[in-house]
């Protein structure tokens, strides 16, 4: 049976996410024994030839990746690196399906940053899906527990900057292809990763006790083989999984392949499950629950609006 381009891009797209859930499954199994920059680093210098293959193979020549916004495109792939550093801090300390969960905020600020940027309407779906999305995060961060974790911050601070980020990816897709401004942004990466290793790499900085900081700060490790080769797997991982979800977003209207981005919270939570014994608490489903409710009610928006 011969698949329609839609159920092309869904495929594609569901199995590019349960590629990059890998990625996260390694650096939050590693946390504890690395720093992010050392993992960023090694990931980035992985990615570069593969980067270039997919820029051949994608946009048929090279020559895409010299263009004359390239400070705008290594801009946006800095506040990329901020956001998904936040991410990954925040995943160092919290269980995996409430660090996801609260990433997933992302769509609900980038209405909001499109609003007072673009000056987009809000129209009452929007408004609704804020309000539903606003609670959903309050049930996961859960205010009323003994001990709140600060952490549970560095998930929704990188989905605020993944937000701004979709925006510039809109404002430079006018005139860049999805390859080179993905090339480009790794360049970032690479550039932000030893910017922090030349701060934390000596180890002057190791000490702090909380799981997110030491993940930021500690110096430099050495690594056996087989933690070297988890790393680098990271920079295959992104590499194909990126390709996969360009590809969906290439193929498929995104009003019908988006929905399927929350499928990543699936994966969240077996992950967190099968490596670490743990479970969202009956609270955080629900808040799980209410987070992909108003995403929906986003993505559903933003279709009929377009």
């Amino acid at each position: 049976m011969q698949l329609s381009a839609t159920q092309r891009g869904i495929l594609a797209l569901v199995v590019g996410i349960a590629v990059f859930s890998l990625q996260d499954v390694i650096l939050k199994r590693l946390s504890g024994d690395y720093p992010l920059y050392q993992a960023m680093v090694i990931r980035s210098l992985t990615a570069v030839p593969l980067l270039l293959i997919i820029v051949r193979l994608m946009d048929g020549r090279l020559t895409t990746i010299t263009t004359p916004n390239w400070a705008l495109m290594l801009a946006r792939g800095f506040l990329n690196f901020t956001a998904y550093t936040a991410y990954y801090l925040g995943l160092a300390a919290m269980p995996m399906a409430d660090t996801v969960a609260l990433f997933f905020t992302a769509p609900l600020f980038i209405t909001i940053a499109a609003a007072l940027i673009f000056k987009e309407r809000i129209g009452p779906l929007n408004l609704i899906a804020l309000a539903a999305g606003f609670l959903g995060m309050v049930m996961i961060f859960n205010p009323s527990a003994s001990v709140f974790d600060p952490a549970a911050l560095l998930p929704v601070l990188g989905a605020f900057g993944y937000a701004l980020t979709q925006l510039a990816t809109r404002v430079l897709g006018r005139t860049e292809t999805a390859g080179a401004m993905t090339f480009w942004g790794n360049l970032s990466f690479l550039a932000a990763a030893l910017a922090l290793t030349v701060v934390f790499g000596s180890g002057a900085h190791d000490g702090a006790t909380h799981p997110s900081l030491a993940f930021l700060t500690r110096g430099w490790q050495e690594m056996p083989t087989n933690d070297l080769l988890l790393f680098m797997a990271c920079g295959l991982i992104a590499s194909i999984g990126l390709s996969l979800l360009t590809y969906a977003y290439r193929v498929a209207p995104s009003s019908s392949v988006a929905p399927f981005e929350y499928s990543f919270i699936i994966w969240g939570v077996l992950w967190g499950w099968l490596f670490w014994a743990q479970l969202p608490t009956a609270l955080a489903w629900a808040g799980i629950a209410l987070l992909i409710g108003a995403g929906l009610l986003v993505i559903r928006a933003e279709a009929a609006r377009a």
